[in-house]
């Protein structure tokens, strides 16, 4: 399993020594798609630059964006994706998360079984397009605290079946796994349609080995799926003033690496 962590591309050479294998950037910071291509060749250099690869990109879609409700305005949601979709394939960033709770939610009067079509509709979409260039959508079940749609693996599994495309699949983090009903929690039936992870701990969200933590059942279940792939750490890194992203600009990254490692180490004893 390739181990990563959400971070800036100038922690590349700082995270490779610890033991990293790559890195996870948001949409909008590795892609910049509501700007001119001029700033994406801009970051497009400092990530060709960097030690690791960026290998996965979070934050598909801006919350003012809706998917859901009477708002959506597909004219704007196909432009959107067909930027970040083909800056991806530039950037040779194969995979694309769809979280994106702010986009998703559906509005509290609005019906919710017509709310459910909209994200098929979406997902037709965003799944044509993200085969054109190659990558594939990591479709991310979120807790109901942070949204009202998609909020388990199981039920995300249901709608990634109904969208029906091979370059749209599932993600599994175990942070929002860790909060849905026991009933819901054995996602072992997804197989193969799992195609990126996250990792952060149950309670607080913290990367893990910052506080205690037992991730046997989530992996155990990753490996009943048959899953070995990419798995990045999202979670906040106490040591360095609760930040979800590793940055060398922050002083306190370049003076204690070994939390890096702390972390990485953690992870590997599930493995």
């Amino acid at each position: 399993m390739k181990i990563g962590v959400c971070a800036d591309p100038n922690a590349g050479e700082i995270l490779r020594d610890a033991g990293f294998d790559f890195i996870e950037m948001s949409v909008g910071g590795a892609l910049r798609p509501d700007k001119p291509y001029s700033d994406f060749v801009t970051e497009l250099d400092r990530i060709q630059k960097s030690p690791l690869p960026c290998l996965a990109v979070n934050c598909l879609m801006p919350g003012h964006m809706k998917i859901t409700g009477p708002e959506v305005s597909m004219q704007s949601i196909k432009s959107h994706l067909n930027t970040v979709c083909e800056r991806a394939d530039v950037a040779g960033i194969r995979k694309i998360v769809f979280g994106s709770g702010g986009a998703r939610r559906c509005p509290d009067a609005f019906d919710r079984d017509k709310a459910f079509d909209q994200l098929v509709e979406f997902g037709k979409i965003l799944g044509e397009t993200a085969a054109r260039h190659n990558v594939v959508i990591a479709v991310e079940p979120l807790n109901s605290n942070e949204c009202n749609m998609l909020n388990s693996i199981r039920k995300t599994l249901d709608y990634v079946r109904k969208v029906n495309m091979p370059s749209f699949l599932l993600h599994a983090d175990s942070f929002h796994w860790g909060m849905e009903d026991a009933a819901c929690k054995d996602f072992s039936e997804a197989g193969s349609a799992i195609c990126h992870a996250h990792i952060a701990t149950y309670r607080s969200r913290l990367a893990p080995g910052f506080e205690e933590a037992d991730f046997s059942e989530f992996f155990g279940l990753l490996k009943k799926c048959g899953y070995e792939d990419t798995i990045s750490i999202e979670g906040k890194w106490v040591p360095y003033d609760g930040t979800f992203s590793i940055d060398t600009n922050m002083q306190s990254v370049k003076e204690h690496p070994e939390h890096l490692k702390k972390a990485i180490d953690t992870i590997r004893k599930y493995l």
